[in-house]
């Protein structure tokens, strides 16, 4: 990279999750060693930064949304400036974006369910885990109410979005009091039906995708029984499990089977080697068949024959997320990602194209970059490789200056676009601590849910501290 190149960059950043927090961070540090400065904007098209660590994560993992500390402190570093309520595409254009920045970085994420593709899964009564996630964490634009009427529900999926749900769905609501869980979503588990909730696997104990410390929690819910069945046991010794975080789990499972009932008011069932073969039901879900499967031997299974039909009103799936098309960026439907090669998105409908031109000065991280796998540790790494990219592309002149030199706000402020700030979005936490501390059962926070109330505080708020 020449000095030329470093000496000022402007940068838009697409998405304030972790994955486009860290990219900025990981930008502004890498070109000030260089020399240079970069100016970078993060869009958000919510009102609030955080990503899915605020809209996301399960309320009751607290030490998880303590990753909001070092997001919190990079944005309030100056560096970055965010700007939320802002949707690519309707508010303003990726197009007007890359008029008026060297590089235009998409950080989207995935929030949508991937599907399950089966006889019956869009019955009334089934629902996609994601939905019903933003649900429980206060998301603006899902309905403020849930169907909770069902007294035995069913959970597919063997990973921790598929725990997660099944613990708020077992957990007594008053054990969720002193979360920062929205009083709407509080009022509607107070009122829930639930009594059993069953989650479903397609392969066995040995091959769950979730962690140590989330299983052991799940039998550590007050009031509610964890039953496993022994027939799915058959391999899972933890001697020969191939790492230590699967002996803790396996010795986990294995104690549950020894442990005796306490007779609690409610129960959640784990079945492993269960394959949904289809929804049933005659207008709304009834149960779902599924195939039993037996492990080959080389880390997948095969199908028995034998059938079963398990009796429930709700069925949840978490069976992955997809990820979001952005407006005008090439996108491969196939993988639910943003068409692209180690972070430079290229002109294709598949990615990793070798063959496809890069769109100059168009960048992926995140979820929207690889897909829906991994954890935060994943993220920053991500990040680290697409702006050695950016930089490197800046360094050898490939970016191309921007063309239009008229600040974004001020085509926002034409468009009466009600955008979000740094300032705001302070002002928009202070009064939801304000309205926690506040509660009748004194809370860490109470989430503000309607999006033109977000936004009415934020903007309020920025005013005032201005």
């Amino acid at each position: 990279m020449t000095s030329s190149t470093l000496t000022h960059l402007r940068v838009a950043i697409v998405g304030a999750g972790p994955a486009g927090i860290y990219a900025g961070n990981i930008l502004a540090n890498t070109v000030a060693a260089g020399g240079g400065s970069v100016a970078i904007d993060l869009f958000e098209s919510l009102p609030a930064p955080y990503g899915l660590i605020r809209y996301g994560v399960a309320p009751d993992h607290p030490r998880i949304k303590g990753i909001v500390t070092s997001l919190h402190e990079m944005l309030a570093a100056g560096t970055i400036r965010f700007i939320g309520n802002v949707e690519i595409g309707r508010d303003v254009a990726l197009e007007e974006l890359q008029e008026r920045y060297d590089a235009v970085i998409l950080a989207t994420g995935a929030i949508r369910d991937a599907a399950l593709d089966i006889p019956g899964i869009d019955l009334p009564g089934s629902y996609g885990a994601a939905d019903f996630v933003a649900w429980y964490d206060g998301h603006p634009d899902v309905p403020t109410e849930w169907p909770l009427d069902a007294s035995a529900v069913a959970v597919i999926g063997n990973g921790n979005v598929a725990l997660d749900v099944a613990r708020v769905l077992a957990k007594h609501a008053v054990d969720l009091r002193p979360t920062e869980i929205p009083d709407n979503v509080l009022s509607g588990l107070e009122a829930s039906a639930v009594t059993d909730v069953h989650v479903f696997g397609r392969r066995g104990p040995g091959d769950i995708k979730f962690t140590p410390i989330e299983l052991r929690e799940l039998g550590e819910v007050p009031d509610v029984d964890i039953v496993v069945h022994d027939e799915d046991f058959a391999d899972a010794d933890p001697a020969a499990a191939p790492n230590n975080q699967l002996k803790v789990m396996l010795r986990i499972l294995n104690g549950w089977r020894t442990r005796e009932s306490t007779s609690a008011s409610r129960r959640l069932h784990l079945h492993f080697y269960h394959s949904p073969v289809e929804v049933l039901g005659d207008g709304r879900v009834e149960g779902v068949l599924f195939e039993r499967t037996r492990p080959v031997g080389d880390g997948t299974v095969q199908g028995t024959g034998e059938f079963r039909e398990i009796a429930v009103q709700q069925v949840y799936r978490a069976v992955g997320y997809y990820g979001t098309p952005v407006v005008d960026a090439p996108f491969d439907a196939r993988a639910g990602v943003v068409s692209n090669i180690e972070g430079r998105v290229v002109d294709a409908a598949t990615t990793g194209d070798a063959d496809a031109p890069v769109v100059r000065g168009l960048y992926a991280t995140g979820w929207i970059k690889r897909g829906p796998v991994g954890l935060i540790g994943h993220t920053k790494s991500d990040a680290m490789e697409t702006i050695a990219h950016l930089v490197a592309d800046a360094g050898a002149g490939l970016l191309g200056a921007p063309t239009v030199d008229v600040d974004v706000l001020e085509l926002l402020d034409e468009r009466d676009v009600a955008y979000t700030t740094w300032d705001g979005w302070l002002a928009l936490d202070a009064h939801e601590r304000e309205l926690g501390e506040n509660h009748v059962h004194s809370r860490e926070r109470v989430k503000v849910v309607p999006r033109a109330e977000q936004v009415a505080v934020s903007r309020a708020g920025a005013l005032i501290g201005s």
